[in-house]
């Protein structure tokens, strides 16, 4: 087991204000009040307590984000049993039925936007109040202090992040504030640009602060910081006005953007994977490609495990699974991954037809969508049994997304009911999303001979990763031998974001980055709502759908000083 696993059972129990059992009339053995908890003897429980809430996470409130950077995109369906089953998720297809209080949606009831902003400030109060027991000590009393606030601050920004590309506009609330300063914080008091600087400010104090190497793998370095730091700076770059379109980028952010990863490919820490199936196959979880991961387990003490919740809906129901069939690929996602004869990507017509198994396809299809006959997880005794896979083919197709599965077999399988999960890590920062940080800060600086080899890179990976995919498609890859201009650099570079990171929850983000969501989802639309009808009620409107609405209950609760998003 990691260390830090063992750390963060032993600190939930520890931290643990009141424990209870099945029988919830049973008197709990002992209760810790907040102040016997909150002590400098407690400081290091505490910091396993704020890394503990990154994956506290579930599939409705996932920290990966495959519901909302994935379904919004047009590279997966919702899957499951219809419209109806988890209506919020519906939703983010459709765009139009998003509302500021979604626990009107039936059957469910239940607000999965408030959810999930309330787990993002829970897990930000964890770190806030960590950092004021360290403000209040006795000096000396503590050790490595700086060390300590850089990895407090670090996960901190990792939830202000998350809370930002999703609302845009949201409350900042950090340790110096009191209690009647916090009931006064508005989501308007700093500007677009003003939060993005309070999480730079955050990465950038663990990476001044933290060693490049930790003991415990799942711990925050100064080199996991950088790459933070980097990804803010890039999304920060991209500025935006009040109707969220893209109207100018800042160079100096881009220019840092490069130093850091040059920095982060300097150190020799990471580097790419010889076999892309090894980033999603358990056994090699916390690889030389892994920058930061949520470390995932089973059998750890806790109750249900801290295995990978968020996924929980997503195997198919036959091969040995049982539940959900939800995040189905769309056509157009397949399709994205078509070659022509010179074995780079069909920009122009990719989508005019569907992928037929003889097409000349990027290797990287095979590990990222499991489809009908072919092997799943690289097992060639385990076929995809399409229709028999999936719960509602008829309106989704039959297609599954591989890269947060496993195997049945898996020794790192748990179940719960009907839910199957494993003790695989959700991956937040991978080294090839990193090095396409730094191409594509090369390209809109000009300089896109030098994010050439960069991209060529991952295409050279991908081309000797078909040893696993027992032969199971017509593959032919190639890399480009050069960019004629800065816009086809720029189409290479997008391209090979969705190629390389399919279905790891980044695509929509990516899209409002670059400022180009509306003309990309209505171009997905237009064909996709022919292949599968539910869609064609779905209407992306530009000025509204790149962000979710501020929860009404959350506006009710800030006595109405919550200023809702634009169109909501």
């Amino acid at each position: 087991m990691k260390n830090l696993k063992k750390l963060l059972t032993v600190s939930l129990i520890s931290m643990a204000v009141v424990s209870c059992g099945g029988d919830l009339k049973v008197a709990p053995k002992s209760v810790l009040t907040q102040e016997q908890v909150a002590t400098a003897e407690n400081v290091d429980a505490l910091i396993i307590a704020a890394y503990s809430y990154l994956g506290n996470d579930h599939y409705t409130a996932p920290n990966f984000l495959w519901p909302t950077g994935n379904l919004r995109a047009g590279d997966a369906h919702k899957g499951g049993n219809g419209p109806a089953d988890i209506f919020a998720y519906h939703a983010l297809s459709l765009y139009e039925p998003l509302v500021p209080e979604m626990e009107s949606f039936p059957p469910d009831l239940i607000d999965l936007n408030d959810k999930k902003w309330g787990r993002n400030y829970t897990g930000i109060s964890r770190a806030n109040a960590a950092l004021q027991v360290i403000s209040a000590a006795e000096s000396g009393s503590i050790k490595n202090v700086e060390q300590k606030q850089a990895e407090l601050r670090f996960i901190r920004a990792i939830f202000y992040f998350d809370l930002k590309i999703h609302h845009k506009h949201i409350p900042y609330i950090d340790d110096s504030m009191t209690q009647e300063q916090i009931l006064l914080t508005t989501n308007r008091d700093l500007t677009d640009q003003q939060l993005w600087d309070k999480i730079v400010d955050d990465f950038r104090f663990a990476a001044e602060n933290l060693p490049d190497v930790q003991d415990d793998v799942g711990r925050a370095s100064a080199l996991s910081a950088k790459a933070y730091l980097a990804k803010t700076l890039l999304n920060q770059a991209y500025i935006q006005d009040d109707t969220h379109s893209v109207i100018s980028i800042d160079d100096t952010k881009l220019a840092e953007v490069v130093d850091l990863v040059t920095e982060i490919q300097a150190s020799g820490v990471y580097s790419l994977t010889s076999d892309f199936a090894e980033n999603f196959l358990f056994e090699f979880e916390n690889n030389a490609e892994s920058v930061f991961a949520i470390q995932r387990s089973i059998d750890d003490g806790s109750p249900d495990g801290r295995a990978s919740w968020p996924s929980a809906l997503n195997a198919p129901l036959a091969g040995g699974f049982g539940c959900c069939g939800f995040h189905v690929p769309t056509e157009n996602f397949v399709n994205a991954f078509k070659t022509d004869a010179s074995g780079l990507p069909m920009f122009e017509h990719y989508n005019d037809s569907n992928y037929i198994y003889s097409d000349p396809v990027d290797p990287r299809l095979d590990h990222t969508v499991a489809m009908e006959g072919k092997p799943f997880k690289y097992d060639p005794t385990l076929l995809h049994g399409g229709d028999d896979w999936a719960r509602a083919p008829a309106i989704y197709g039959n297609f599954t997304g591989m890269k947060d599965l496993e195997h049945p077999d898996s020794p790192a399988r748990a179940e719960n009911g009907p839910f199957t999960v494993w003790a695989m890590n959700t991956v937040l920062i991978r080294y090839a999303d990193v090095l396409l940080w730094k191409a594509e800060a090369l390209i809109e600086l000009d300089r896109s001979d030098e994010a050439l080899p960069i991209i060529n890179s991952l295409r050279t990976r991908a081309n000797s990763s078909s040893g696993r995919l027992n032969n199971a498609g017509n593959y032919s890859i190639s890399t480009y031998p050069s960019f004629a201009n800065q816009d086809v650099a720029r189409r290479a570079l997008r391209w090979e974001r969705r190629l390389e990171l399919g279905l790891e929850g980044h695509r929509f983000f990516d899209l409002i980055r670059w400022g180009i969501a509306k003309e990309t989802i209505d171009s997905y639309l237009t064909v996709e709502s022919v292949r599968k009808p539910y869609l064609v009620d779905a209407v992306f409107t530009k000025g509204k759908h790149e962000y979710l609405p501020i929860p009404n209950l959350q506006i009710n609760l800030s006595g109405g000083i919550y200023i809702q998003n634009p169109g909501y």
